[in-house]
């Protein structure tokens, strides 16, 4: 496998969303970092990327500008535990459109019990839940995050408007997750 060095690109976001259908899953692998090593025909439709541009590259040559820190700071805290997270994600698409997946995302072990990588299935989003629910959490989220100019300060201050926001709901946040898909 060639590794592929990714370099982020200011592009134009579209505003156009890119449809998938509720039968369809987008399956990607990662390594540990968070390279590519397997992405399935879904997966390179909808980000617009050859296999060949894929496989190597971070995991982050698709993530949208307006995904909150935060959020990815959860996931991957929760991965390091050899937790399965779900979550909801826009993601980008090489020409600047974007599309949005309710992601499950569980750490690949070993023989030995030993995490080497990642692997995550993403599904259609509910529109009703994403416009009502999680478009307004995403966009207090970045307006926290957005009195900070470090990524890792703006991860936490993102991390801890969800901790607040939970914490008044009286819920966790698998819970709350899955109190979105009823």
């Amino acid at each position: 496998m060639a590794h592929v060095r990714f370099r982020e690109t200011m592009q134009t976001l579209t505003g156009v969303a890119r449809p998938f259908g509720v039968n369809e899953l987008i399956v990607s692998k990662t390594d540990l970092k968070g390279h590519i090593t397997y992405a399935n025909e879904v997966f390179l439709r909808l980000a617009g990327y050859p296999e060949k541009e894929t496989v190597g590259a971070p995991h982050c040559l698709i993530r949208h500008p307006h995904m909150p820190h935060g959020v990815f700071r959860l996931l991957w805290d929760m991965l390091g535990e050899g937790k399965e997270v779900f979550a909801f994600i826009v993601n980008r698409s090489q020409n600047g459109d974007h599309y949005w997946v309710l992601a499950h995302v569980t750490p690949t072990y070993d023989a030995n019990g030993k995490i080497i990588g990642y692997h995550s299935t993403r599904r259609v989003v509910d529109e009703n839940v994403r416009k009502n629910v999680v478009e307004p959490l995403y966009a207090s989220m970045r307006d926290a995050e957005a009195k900070f100019s470090n990524p890792k300060d703006k991860a936490e201050a993102g991390v801890a408007f969800l901790q607040t926001m939970l914490q008044q709901k009286g819920m966790s946040y698998g819970e709350f997750i899955f109190s979105l898909l009823k």
